[in-house]
């Protein structure tokens, strides 16, 4: 690495080392180039860095305001710059450089010897403030893969309807103050569908497999023998539901597709078409991008990529044709996402009518697939010649790749983040918050050059002011919270800025310990958090203590050490767990596997962590995890359905009626 190549990466935000998990790692030069290459630089060799260095550098000096995109706190003045400053707020009106700024997104001006020159204000609160309720009390809540929620009325997947119902019987039966559900995002209009709600197609909008079609007004205005051929449609989906068969989304999306497009005939009262027309125009281009991306999609395929070269350019003109040519299919799209967007806000409704004082808490991917709708839509604003992953590290020693593309961080600043803002709003606007999964990509992610492995990749850095203002932005205007979930790998200074912000982190008690291996105490724990035993990723609480977790992984060829180690490895770590809760009083000598489960959720009870999560899994003894990183086809995942400890299929009616869930809401609320 020559000084030229590394002084080249820093002015660009790539870092040139890293910390491994056996101490600190040199980028390699090739992978330097191509990771420039993706943000635009071209310095395939030394000439050509020291000239792509020198013009970044005189580019930036002859700026009046050198940041493409300022980020203040509110309350703060702007400040002054080299020439005469100042600010026109996004109420339009005009402030001095030394006037304190409020919340919003605002613009700054320069003028200096005849130029002006502009850029975005970001005036992000100080610190984002809590919701009433939660300031003088903390909040528990159940977290699910709602699709794997089933009641006896839904169509083999859990949907919106169980969603409301689980959160209104959660507050007021069990006094839950929020429900936590995986990423709603937008799958592939036409089978097969991605099983993975982290993989989806779009961020921005939702799937329609999570409606309830019984709910729609549609259903009710249907004719009776359209409402006949529906229910006969939904007959053998909804008899899935009672088995513990792997989940079948294809199936499901196949049935529900058939009853939207029969409703689809059903005319419009002028007051709902109304609303319709309402929603069209709030959510604007986007919409009908998505919705043109849709209905190309079930002309060729979900993957942009393979698609006849001249509809890749969604600005372009074969795409307006395309789209003129297809009309009355995005317009049924459109329709669709106004019906998904009508049952998410009654879920929501649903929870806080029941005293929620958060509700709703939705899930944000951390990107999404790199042929699907928001590659196509955001391409102008995307890195491409690269993918998102993880550097090695003690759990993945070969590294990952997600298969997704980045941001390109320059072009997004450029757009004043208005694609982060639209993901950060929609996602709030239905919920009392949203849990960012890998927060820390706000800061930097790792980049992997196309055809590299995950291990020859770099970080590359965000502005993270910008970034993580623009979500506690839009969090303050929604009343909202968020939740950052920064596991695994998280760079010094990260959680530290978080909890200044006002952002939750997220600690797993399995990963709470000491670099001994010691459990942490629990006044250890930082308050500023989400408190939970486990997640997707890891097996449930039940399989985790009987080291079932291990057997599993070592039948599927998992392990990088032989079983035997591995099983007395994760059996001391449980022994010093139940050591733990012994001397803290939790748990009894003789306690067996349920009992040390609930003594896992008191132990997080007595932690000072302002919102405890319980996994519904752990609620009802499931042993199957919903993930099993590294696997694809040898393990179902992202298609088990809830069961309890036998295997026995569990509906949400089940789950009312179980007094395990009771007994660990009981924990919850300091039982």
């Amino acid at each position: 690495m020559t000084d030229v190549y590394a002084d080249l990466a820093r002015a660009c935000g790539v870092d040139v080392t890293y910390g491994g998990p056996h101490g600190l790692v040199d980028v390699g030069r090739d992978t330097l180039v191509a990771v420039l290459a993706a943000l635009g630089v071209d310095a395939p060799d030394e000439a050509a860095a020291a000239g792509a260095l020198a013009e970044i550098t005189e580019r930036r000096r002859a700026r009046l305001i050198p940041e493409p995109f300022v980020t203040r706190r509110a309350g703060h003045p702007a400040g002054s710059y080299a020439g005469e400053t100042w600010v026109v707020t996004e109420d339009g009106d005009r402030l001095g450089p030394d006037d304190p700024l409020p919340l919003g997104l605002h613009t700054l001006l320069v003028r200096d010897r005849g130029r002006t020159q502009s850029a975005p204000l970001l005036a992000a609160p100080e610190r984002l403030e809590l919701p009433a309720e939660l300031r003088e009390r903390r909040a528990w809540g159940l977290m699910l893969q709602l699709y794997a929620l089933r009641s006896r009325t839904s169509w083999g997947l859990g949907d919106l309807r169980d969603l409301a119902d689980l959160a209104a019987w959660s507050a007021t039966e069990l006094g839950a103050g929020f429900v936590l559900a995986n990423p709603l995002h937008a799958t592939e209009p036409r089978p097969p569908l991605t099983p993975s709600p982290y993989l989806p197609v779009s961020r921005r909008f939702t799937s329609p497999l999570y409606l309830r079609i019984e709910d729609l007004p549609e259903y009710a205005a249907a004719t009776p023998g359209d409402r006949r051929r529906i229910d006969e449609t939904a007959a053998k989906p909804r008899a899935a539901s009672g088995t513990d068969e792997p989940l079948d989304r294809d199936a499901v999306w196949a049935a529900k597709l058939a009853a939207l497009e029969i409703l689809w005939t059903v005319p419009r009262p002028a007051g709902r078409e109304e609303a319709y027309r309402g929603f069209a125009a709030r959510e604007g281009t986007a919409l009908t991008d998505f919705a043109t991306w849709n209905a190309l999609a079930e002309r060729y395929g979900p993957d942009v990529r393979a698609w006849p070269p001249a509809l890749r350019d969604v600005r372009g003109d074969a795409v307006a044709r395309a789209r003129g040519e297809l009309r009355d299919r995005v317009e049924f799209h459109r329709w669709v996402q106004w019906l998904c967007d009508e049952q998410l806000a009654a879920a929501q409704r649903a929870a806080t009518d029941a005293g929620m004082p958060v509700g709703v808490l939705h899930d944000l991917a951390v990107g999404a697939s790199a042929g699907g709708a928001d590659a196509w839509m955001y391409a102008p604003v995307l890195a491409h010649g690269v993918t998102v992953g993880a550097p090695p590290d003690a759990f993945n020693q070969r590294g990952q790749d997600w298969a997704q593309p980045p941001w390109h961080p320059h072009r997004l600043a450029a757009a004043a983040y208005a694609p982060l803002r639209d993901l950060a709003r929609y996602g709030l606007r239905h919920g009392g918050g949203l849990r960012v999964d890998h927060v820390m990509g706000l800061y930097r992610l790792w980049w992997i050059p196309e055809g590299a492995e995950p291990s020859e990749g770099t970080y590359v850095r965000y502005d993270a002011a910008a970034t993580m203002g623009t979500l506690t932005l839009e969090a303050a205007r929604a009343g909202g919270v968020i939740v950052g979930e920064d596991l695994g790998t998280v760079e010094p200074g990260v959680r530290e800025d978080l909890a200044a912000r006002g952002v939750f982190g997220t600690s797993l008690l399995w990963f709470e310990r000491h670099d001994d291996g010691r459990p942490r105490s629990p006044g250890e724990w930082r308050e500023d958090c989400l408190a939970t035993v486990d997640s997707h990723d890891l097996p449930p609480a039940a399989a985790y203590l009987s080291g079932a977790h291990v057997a599993l992984r070592a039948r599927l060829g998992l392990l990088t050490r032989d079983e035997a180690t591995e099983a007395a490895d994760a059996h001391a770590e449980v022994e010093a767990w139940r050591r733990t809760l012994r001397e803290l009083g939790l748990l009894a000598d003789d306690a067996g596997e349920w009992d040390t489960v609930l003594a896992l959720h008191a132990y997080l009870a007595a932690t000072p962590a302002r919102l405890l999560g319980v996994s519904l899994t752990d609620a009802v003894g499931e042993r199957r995890a919903q993930n099993l990183p590294g696997t694809s086809d040898a393990y179902p995942n992202w298609r088990v359905p809830l069961c309890d400890g036998a295997g026995r299929p569990m509906a949400l009616e089940d789950v009312r009626e179980d007094p395990r869930v009771r007994d660990i809401a009981r924990m919850m609320r300091g039982g």
